[in-house]
């Protein structure tokens, strides 16, 4: 451990980050009495932890989790009753800019889904780059019948899922079991939930070996063609090679092993 202290936010909403361990930090949705579900305090608390995130250096891998029994049950009822159109609108359009936050951090991000993962909290564990989930998760969009559509997320699911699966979800609002959610491409693993947390940390630990120029200029190539853009490939990779102390020294480290193998 770094022994620095974790930082939590100081809103009612709470998100509590921790310092990177292994170029691995932690973003942990604490609001567990609501199941973590997402309000106005807790858009305020995790816009200020996104900055916080964005300034670690020493951070390569970021996960995304929520305590208690659930990731996140979504956008919360009670505040969502209690709206104008006017208004709704407006917080819509301000957690879509928080989930392009999540997209364009430095760090791979991963979510760490147990519980319910619902509405915006679904988009939330989407707007992440990888996802993992125990056996007892459960995902879906159930905005579809209460009378309304996902408020933001929508082209990035489409990303991520595409085609049937996609509409499948959107269109009828079901709920999802962890295994189905992995044959279909949702998340990329699940493993029993007494597991998760190690599992989660050893993955993201392992990425993290990675050297966090390549991690974060990949990140932004997917995000530049996902965007309709070139993803400019070549000209990133030959920036690598052309000033990337780390990946030069991987290179001669590759091939001394080669030849003493």
């Amino acid at each position: 451990m770094t022994g620095r202290p974790a930082y939590r936010s100081e809103s009612p909403a709470a998100v509590t980050v921790e310092p990177p361990v292994e170029g691995v930090a932690r973003l942990t949705l604490d609001r567990p009495e609501a199941l973590n579900a997402l309000n106005r305090a807790m858009a305020d608390a995790l816009e200020s932890a996104l900055t916080r995130v964005a300034g670690m250096d020493d951070a390569r891998v970021l996960l995304v989790g929520g305590r208690g029994r659930a990731f996140c049950a979504g956008n919360d009822i009670t505040e969502m009753g209690e709206i104008t159109g006017a208004d709704a609108e407006g917080l819509a359009r301000r957690w879509a800019a928080i989930m392009e936050r999540f997209a364009a951090l430095p760090q791979v991000t991963i979510a760490v889904i147990d519980g319910h993962a619902l509405g915006g909290g679904l988009m939330l564990a989407v707007a992440q780059d990888l996802r993992i989930a125990s056996d007892r998760a459960r995902l879906g969009l159930p905005e579809v019948t209460l009378g309304f559509n996902p408020a933001y997320g929508i082209a990035r699911l489409l990303d991520v899922l595409g085609g049937a699966h996609g509409r499948d979800l959107l269109l009828t609002g079901r709920t999802l079991h962890a295994t189905e959610a992995l044959r279909i491409g949702l998340v990329n693993r699940v493993v029993a939930a007494p597991t998760l947390a190690e599992t989660a940390t050893a993955w993201a630990t392992e990425i993290a070996k990675a050297p966090r120029e390549g991690l974060a200029a990949t990140k932004e190539i997917v995000a530049a063609i996902r965007s309709g853009k070139p993803g400019g490939d070549p000209a990133a990779y030959g920036a690598a090679l052309r000033t990337g102390a780390a990946a030069r020294e991987r290179i001669r480290a590759f091939v001394e092993r080669r030849r003493r193998g």
